[in-house]
């Protein structure tokens, strides 16, 4: 994988940071088009099941992000769910979806 940029190594380091805060098997951030940053675990109660990525995508648009630059997900899959991505792509279709380990080393970047 190529050396990540400041700003997408900051959203992967938020992302490992809300996931050790609260032991959470995910963690995940999303930058929006003003810089803003959302950083999220997921959310599994009996009457609502969020995946982390989909938690910080909704903490963007709720505070009024109109598109995403970038998500990253810190996850001990190898890549992110189907439904992740499509969490992202419905507000940034542009937006590169960076998946690390929990170490916070990049895996694959889904583009």
């Amino acid at each position: 994988m190529s050396e990540l940029n400041a700003e997408d190594a900051k959203i992967i380091t938020l992302a490992r940071a809300a996931r050790a805060r609260t032991g959470a098997a995910e963690g995940a951030a999303v930058r929006d088009e003003t810089g803003r940053t959302y950083s999220a675990t997921s959310v599994d109660l009996p009457s609502l099941k969020l995946t982390a990525l989909q938690v910080a995508v909704a903490m963007a648009v709720s505070s009024g992000a109109e598109d995403l630059e970038a998500a990253a997900l810190v996850t001990a899959d190898e890549t992110a769910r189907e439904s992740d991505v499509a969490a992202v792509r419905d507000v940034g279709s542009k937006a590169p979806v960076l998946v690390a380990g929990p170490d916070g080393a990049l895996r694959t970047t889904v583009a």
